[in-house]
């Protein structure tokens, strides 16, 4: 059986913001993302996690990656990595810094050279299954190709259909005909919850599905998946239940591209606009209420 994600689903489902609370209270989130060709996906990523409502937000990349966003944005924090010769993460060391993030994102814009497949099969490994963890974009070709384990019981990943096939050894276009059967078959394979974006994007755990109603072809750009995975992250990192996380992340990205396409057209909306617009979305949710 298939349930929709509409208002009425995510009315009450927003974390509470505790008034007697400081930065911590609302968590952190380690977001490894980006390379030298992909900044922007760095940028994105970590400015809607904090945008969701994450308290703490650290980008974990390469020099090039972090003199970037550093300049664009006062408000993240920052970790460089050691990089290869293509701009991309070289193997390095951050395991030290991984047990005081209780929410890990990886993959936007991080590259698929052979020494970041490296960097993550040294990453997952350290994962605690309580943290809660979300892979996107090249995490997901890279873990498609790697043959990883997810190790976290709370993992979130957030395939386009090309993903998602890599995955699961299937052509595109069967994907695209079977979106529901696939996405329950991903979640199912590897133990984690499965975001297929899409028009009408699914939520699954592997056993209820959700189909999303907010959204249109303004998200159609790139880096909208970006703004995506640091929306979902942020919310997690709040201690939302993962599934719920993911379902009124999906929805309130959504419903930000409505809004921001409301004033801007569907033409015209960028993803820094659909990053803009979060908290616009996060009202409309609250007031409902």
């Amino acid at each position: 059986m298939v349930d929709y994600i509409n208002k009425k689903l995510v009315t009450g489902m927003a974390p509470k913001r505790a008034q007697n609370s400081n930065k911590m209270t609302f968590g952190k989130v380690l977001n490894i993302a980006g390379s030298a060709n992909y900044r922007g996906a760095a940028f994105l990523s970590s400015l809607s996690a904090l945008r969701s409502g994450a308290g703490y937000v650290t980008l974990a990349a390469v020099k090039e990656v972090v003199d970037s966003v550093s300049c664009m944005t006062p408000d993240l924090v920052y970790l460089t990595l050691k990089s290869n010769n293509n701009g991309g993460i070289a193997e390095d060391n951050i395991i030290n810094d991984l047990n005081s993030y209780n929410v890990i994102s990886f993959g936007c814009g991080i590259s698929t050279d052979e020494s970041v497949k490296t960097f993550l099969i040294n990453l997952l490994s350290h994962i605690s299954p309580s943290q809660m963890l979300v892979i996107d974009a090249d995490g997901i070709n890279l873990l498609s190709s790697s043959k990883c384990n997810i190790p976290s019981k709370n993992a979130i990943i957030t395939p386009h259909p090309k993903e998602l096939s890599r995955l699961l050894n299937v052509s595109t276009e069967e994907v695209n005909m079977n979106r529901e059967k696939y996405a329950r078959i991903t979640s199912q394979t590897y133990d984690c919850i499965t975001v297929l974006k899409g028009h009408g994007t699914i939520v699954t755990n592997g056993d209820k599905i959700y189909v999303n109603k907010s959204g249109n072809s303004a998200l159609a750009k790139a880096g909208t998946g970006d703004v995506l995975t640091g929306a979902i992250a942020g919310l997690l990192a709040q201690k939302m239940d993962p599934f719920n996380a993911a379902i009124l992340g999906v929805y309130l990205h959504g419903l930000a591209g409505d809004i921001a396409s409301s004033y801007l057209t569907q033409y015209g909306v960028l993803a820094s606009d659909v990053v803009d617009y979060l908290p616009f979305a996060f009202n409309q949710v609250l007031t409902s209420e």
